[in-house]
């Protein structure tokens, strides 16, 4: 890498969630400063923040996430599970009930991390803070962007300017730079939305070993009949967290037995067997998801050098899917690999190469939530036979490992989706559809 090309320059982060750290993390290998701006004040005891309304929900670090996770950091899944998280074969050891049962177990190697987003973002906070040419200031908001002669070199707080090299924009769904766009003569990207309106309901519980046979989660897909949902993961500390999901007005009950009640209506009964009896820990949360927003930067012919727009305030996601950490930490990995190929152009190479790395987990996210027909995006003939593939394809890895295993190597963001297209496994699929359907 050609890590020496920025030294003694200096780099500005707005905002020190998840996507900001990790973003401080790839540019302190070629800014000589890099200063964090975080709006919050950040706790250093593993609290939730006002800031990440989502952190109480539940959470988990996809495969393909904690890969470049270790890559970054290294010994940061060891760090995590020794503070209690808990790595799960994604394959073998939970429950993925899709279109009427659940996927074939078969061990995999590929593992996930589950754990609560304090844990998570506290540990990989403090990794951050340890490195000498970071520094982070919190408690402080950031009002717009400086340029001078075409070149964004600072922004500028309710405190004062501060001058920078390079300024990203890691501030999440509530981005303000296509107005700061605007307001410096550039066009707005052109946004995507696909509204999807879920409310997430979730309760803490007591985890016993006995519970789902031992197993670390399990997920609960909406249905053409039925549009609640529900996942149920492991985490530190002995507990479950529980989330509950409806859409389109549909939504689980704050009260206990309200809560119990709607997890008994799920497609299948798994969530409820644990919860019917287990210890509640605190009171229910609530978040509300009108809609995933993708904002198509890499269209953009121009763009004012020394900024950059960085994963959520790029693409928000339906966080149903879970894919948030880990496809920016994907991101993270893209910038890097930018950043070391040069300075020259480096918003339109990033925007370009960040596309494709956000394609999959969209394409994932919105042709599932598609399928729904309250909801509203544009459909596609593509999409529709995608669609119908991909129910195939789960109702086959029923009784098929591999299938199950190629689905969730896709899913858990390791592999390209063209790989559920090898002709093998189309032919096994449509083979295995036909011999299902009744004479």
């Amino acid at each position: 890498m050609k890590q020496t090309e920025f030294k003694s320059k200096k780099a500005i982060i707005i905002g020190g969630s998840m996507s900001g750290l990790l973003a401080a993390r790839v540019l302190s290998d070629f800014y000589n400063e890099v200063t964090i701006l975080e709006r919050d004040s950040l706790l250093s005891d593993g609290r939730h923040r006002r800031g990440v309304p989502q952190s109480r929900h539940a959470h988990g670090l996809l495969a393909g996430g904690r890969e470049v996770l270790d890559e970054l950091f290294p010994g940061i899944s060891e760090d995590l599970i020794g503070a209690g998280a808990i790595s799960a074969d994604v394959v073998n050891d939970g429950k993925w009930f899709f279109e009427g049962d659940c996927l074939r177990r078969a061990p995999s190697g590929t593992n996930g991390i589950l754990l609560s987003r304090p844990l998570l973002e506290s540990t990989i906070r403090g990794r951050v803070r340890a490195l000498e040419r970071i520094s982070v200031r919190d408690s402080c908001s950031v009002r717009d962007l400086i340029m001078v002669k075409g070149l964004v070199k600072g922004i500028r707080t309710e405190t004062g300017v501060l001058e920078a090299d390079l300024v990203v924009d890691a501030s999440g769904r509530g981005s303000q730079s296509a107005k700061w766009l605007k307001s410096l003569g550039f066009p707005p990207p052109r946004e995507e939305e696909v509204e999807v309106r879920l409310t997430y309901t979730t309760r803490i519980f007591r985890r016993r070993k006995s519970d789902m046979g031992g197993d670390a989660f399990a997920s609960i897909p909406v249905t053409l009949e039925n549009k609640r949902s529900g996942v149920i993961l492991a985490q530190e500390g002995d507990r479950w967290v529980v989330t509950l999901i409806g859409r389109f007005g549909i939504e689980a009950p704050e009260d206990l037995e309200g809560y119990r009640d709607y997890a008994k209506q799920l497609a299948a009964s798994y969530i409820y067997d644990v919860i019917r009896d287990a210890e509640p820990i605190g009171d229910a949360t609530v978040m509300r998801f009108p809609a995933s927003i993708r904002r198509r930067y890499e269209e953009l012919q121009r763009f004012p050098d020394g900024f950059l727009v960085f994963v959520d305030a790029i693409c928000s996601f339906n966080p149903i899917y879970g894919q948030g950490m880990s496809a920016a930490a994907l991101q993270a990995k893209t910038l890097q690999k930018e950043l070391a190929d040069g300075r020259a152009n480096l918003a339109q190479r990033f925007f370009t190469r960040a596309s494709k790395v956000i394609d999959t987990p969209w394409n994932i996210a919105v042709g599932s939530d598609l399928r729904m027909p309250e909801t509203v995006g544009k459909r596609t003939l593509a999409g529709r036979i995608m669609s119908w593939y991909i129910s195939k394809l789960q109702r086959f890895a029923h009784r098929d490992a591999d299938a199950a295993v190629a689905f969730l190597r896709v899913a858990q963001l390791l592999d390209d989706p063209s790989t559920l297209m090898r002709p093998k496994l189309v032919l096994q699929v449509l083979t295995g559809s036909f011999q299902e359907e009744p004479a």
